[in-house]
């Protein structure tokens, strides 16, 4: 089984999808390295150099060879991943994928990011916490739609153990 996580950025995929994949046995992949592997640059950088529109073409295209490969793993994609183009109707057709929405409330993500934000391209601007909990605020707003169409959710406010537990007992 695949297993995907997704969710805003923040929401703790990363960090959850390797601890979940060391419990599991299974290899733990993060989408944005795949991609920073493949064009050999930083995601900041593809932003800056060639922009969101090029980023998104080559996130589907490494989705869609990860999600072809035979092996079980661990998958956390992007925070916007799931919001473009097919990416749920393909991660919705396959029988082997198992997609996980980490439900995080927004004071939880402000006080996550804002410490961070200088390292996220997509937030790095916003210089008070109140204009990114704003920025978080439209975006979760306009990216539940995508999220929520996960076969599971699990609230992912809590510590990374916690939530792995919660997404093992789904599982089994």
């Amino acid at each position: 089984m695949k297993i995907l996580l997704l969710g805003y950025m923040g929401s703790g995929k990363s960090a959850v999808g390797q601890q979940l994949a060391e419990v599991l046995t299974i290899p733990f992949y993060d989408l944005d390295q795949e991609i920073e592997k493949e064009l050999k640059k930083t995601v900041s950088e593809i932003f800056q150099k060639k922009g969101e529109l090029f980023f998104r073409k080559t996130e589907n295209n490494v989705l869609v060879q990860l999600l072809a490969s035979k092996e079980n793993y661990v998958l956390a994609l992007g925070g916007g991943t799931p919001c473009y183009g097919n990416v749920m109707k393909l991660i919705q057709e396959r029988e082997d994928v198992k997609s996980i929405y980490l439900h995080t409330s927004l004071e939880e993500l402000t006080k996550r990011l804002y410490p961070e934000r200088k390292k996220r391209p997509l937030i790095a601007h916003l210089e008070t916490e109140e204009a990114l909990n704003d920025f978080i605020r439209k975006h979760i707003f306009e990216r539940n739609f995508y999220y929520n169409q996960a076969d599971s959710k699990v609230q992912a406010d809590a510590t990374v153990d916690k939530i792995v537990s919660e997404i093992v007992l789904q599982l089994f």
